[in-house]
């Protein structure tokens, strides 16, 4: 009988990667990250480099590349999870060359701008926006949304498995609420078609295998469903996934290009601009590290610096002249 072949590198990485339960997104970018690392240096094994390859590797990415400190930083991570934890070889003294960099404020928007780039949006997408803005979502826990994460009656939406694997609930706006239930009739005539058809949606972790009939109930299908299904490769399946995050990076991009609106507007800037407003209105900065799902108080006081009223409330003393 032929031999078995051991597991590529890379199949291992991956391997590694679920069998830790990071995200999706972590596991594809340290994948690259390693790729990138192994193509440098003239597609060698990384079992025969060591720290002075990986200094290297980060050096170029810096001087070369002038990627971000966040973004070499990341390619750190990935290397060192190669190393401590694929190919179990820990590298001792990379800690000294983690990048180092100033956290810019975030941007924010005031209400009335808020106001002018929702009202430049379609209704699906307005609708997003909306629920990204009055609940401080982030663009993918809103758009992993399932029926069953709504609470209607509470006004409440379930985020499931945000940041850091956690779940926590968020405010749903009373004026989305209309919109909501119209989209709902909609997406409910797509579930249907999809029922008929033989179309599922995939599950989180191993609930297929726990509950192998919850991927055809109503409860799990998307909130946002993509346009059409999609092939799975592995079994031949025909799966819907939920709409790609692109679709409405790109909506929200032309919205605020149409309102003229300087500033740098994505997505995230609806989340930035919650918790920026709930302060101003008053809000206690706990509860808005609970509704952010922030796990450090201090990643919520950087919101503090931008008030209306000026970093940290202070009101300049040329507006008393």
């Amino acid at each position: 009988m032929p031999t078995a072949q051991p597991p590529r590198l890379l199949d291992r990485v991956h391997e590694a990667a679920r069998l830790r339960h990071l995200s999706r997104r972590t596991e594809e970018a340290y994948v690259g990250w390693i790729h990138r690392f192994i193509v440098f240096h003239g597609k060698r094994h990384p079992n025969e480099m060591g720290a002075p390859e990986v200094v290297a590797f980060l050096s170029h990415l810096a001087v070369e590349g002038r990627v971000a400190g966040p973004t070499q930083n990341q390619a750190l991570s990935a290397l060192l999870f190669l190393y401590r934890v694929v190919l179990d070889r820990p590298l001792e003294g990379l800690d000294a060359v983690r990048a180092r960099g100033m956290r810019p404020l975030p941007v924010v928007l005031s209400r009335d701008e808020v106001r002018v780039v929702l009202a430049r949006l379609a209704p699906r997408d307005r609708l997003i926006a909306t629920l990204l803005y009055g609940g401080g979502l982030r663009l993918l826990e809103g758009l992993r949304l399932r029926v069953k994460d709504l609470d209607l009656q509470r006004r409440q939406v379930l985020v499931r498995q945000g940041k850091g694997g956690r779940d926590r609930r968020c405010p749903l706006p009373v004026r989305a609420q209309r919109p909501l239930l119209a989209h709902l009739e909609r997406v409910r005539r797509t579930y249907a078609d999809d029922r008929r058809n033989g179309v599922g949606v995939p599950l989180p972790d191993g609930l297929e295998r726990k509950y192998p009939n919850a991927g055809s109930e109503w409860g799990w299908y998307w909130l946002f469903p993509a346009l059409r299904p999609t092939v799975e490769r592995r079994t031949g399946a025909l799966f819907r996934y939920h709409l790609h995050e692109t679709v409405l990076q790109r909506a929200v991009k032309r919205a605020a290009r149409k309102a003229e609106i300087a500033k740098r507007v994505t997505c995230h800037t609806f989340r930035h601009s919650f918790a920026t407003h709930l302060l101003e209105s008053g809000a206690d900065i706990r509860t808005v590290q609970e509704l952010l799902g922030h796990r450090d108080l201090k990643t919520t006081m950087i919101y503090t610096h931008v008030l209306e009223t000026g970093p940290l409330g202070v009101t300049s003393p040329a507006d008393r002249l």
